[in-house]
């Protein structure tokens, strides 16, 4: 569990954490190879979901060595398939990070939404929906290891 106290605005107690994989952890269907060992830690801290409609065909064998809950589904309705996920698990409770138009509803759910501008870029849509807008998701992930930095750009 990471807990997020937010002066002038609110606390935050994070139970899960749900990251899109293809444009935000992954590019071209890999996984950006520095985040691994941050995956590692976030998962013995929350608990760890990647989401997917797995257009390379990747994910499973990308995700293995990892402790993390891979969930995909058709391509239709990602979107919706997502921030099903994302009510399931608590709203209140979790984290989501994503670039794509897919990842707009869940990020209205979750109770944190984290927009990656990574090298597949991010939908402008995102802009609206996200409480923050990080340039990769090394930023993204360290800004939960160090939620003073967190906090600072949240604070009210």
């Amino acid at each position: 569990m990471i807990d997020i106290k937010v002066p002038g605005r609110c606390d935050y107690t994070i139970e899960n954490i749900v990251f899109d994989y293809n444009g935000t952890i992954a590019a071209d269907g890999r996984i950006i190879p520095s985040i691994y060992e941050k995956l590692s830690i976030l998962s013995s801290m929350a608990n760890v979901y990647v989401l997917t409609a797995d257009t390379y065909g990747t994910a499973a064998a990308q995700c293995r060595d990892l402790k993390l809950t891979l969930k995909t589904f058709p391509n239709d309705e990602a979107g919706d398939y997502k921030a099903k996920i994302v009510e399931e698990l608590g709203k209140d409770k979790t984290v989501c990070f994503g670039n794509g138009y897919n990842d707009i509803k869940m990020f209205k759910k979750a109770a944190l939404s984290i927009a990656v501008l990574e090298r597949e870029g991010m939908c402008a849509g995102l802009l609206n929906e996200s409480d923050v807008i990080v340039k990769s998701i090394d930023d993204g992930i360290d800004l939960l290891l160090n939620p003073k930095a967190l906090i600072a750009t949240l604070r009210g």
